[in-house]
């Protein structure tokens, strides 16, 4: 059995199986990469019903449309573009709505996030998900998920300057959403005693 190569060359060898119509090679691709697809979709529409749809769609466009991949890109870049068009057609097609619908519990708290609380990282995620969904979109994938910002370019189909300008209105914006935490004690700190706690309720005579 002749060994599977890694990284893009891999990847583009199951898409051009899958166009010369081996039935597994699109399932096998989906499978390598489908969790980071899923925490795109998830974080960037912050609705799992939302995110599953849009996936669900992405995926479909990829698989009729893998005929038209020409390799210009790497196709974990191509696959991160056609999920993220497909929940941007979604956000704009939105009614308003009164509120933004949390994830459940465990279902986009990345464990490699810095911040280890729970409230705290509740509170980070309803902030990204108040983010207008472009700057959403560029600060989940340059700072959240590491990509280069000339492939969230690709990805976003904008210029590398517009995502750095996206990400750096993101970062502004929850930093005025979540400067209140900087004063937060760490999860499980004991607060230092006040004068009243430190000599006894009305204090000895």
């Amino acid at each position: 059995m002749t060994e599977v190569p890694d990284g893009d060359e891999r990847d583009r060898a199951l898409i051009a199986a899958h166009v010369a119509g081996d039935k597994d090679a699109f399932t096998t691709l989906v499978q390598l990469h489908r969790d980071r697809l899923w925490a795109v979709a998830l974080r960037t529409l912050s609705d799992r019903e939302e995110a599953a749809d849009a996936l669900q769609d992405a995926l479909l466009s990829a698989y009729r449309s893998a005929g038209s991949f020409r390799g210009e890109a790497r196709v974990t870049t191509w696959l991160h573009r056609v999920v993220v068009n497909a929940c941007l057609d979604r956000v704009r097609r939105r009614t308003a709505r009164p509120t933004v619908p949390m994830p459940e519990d465990g279902d986009v708290l990345d464990p490699h996030d810095a911040l280890g609380d729970r409230e705290t990282a509740l509170e980070l995620e309803a902030a990204l998900a108040a983010l207008p969904v472009e700057q959403r979109a560029a600060l989940l994938l340059v700072d959240v998920h590491g990509m280069p910002v000339d492939e969230v370019a690709a990805i976003l189909g904008v210029p590398s300057g517009t995502v750095k300008s996206r990400c750096s209105r993101g970062r502004a914006r929850l930093a005025l959403s979540l400067g209140h935490l900087r004063n937060r004690p760490p999860s499980g700190a004991v607060p230092p005693p006040t004068a009243t706690s430190a000599t006894g309720e009305g204090g000895a005579a």
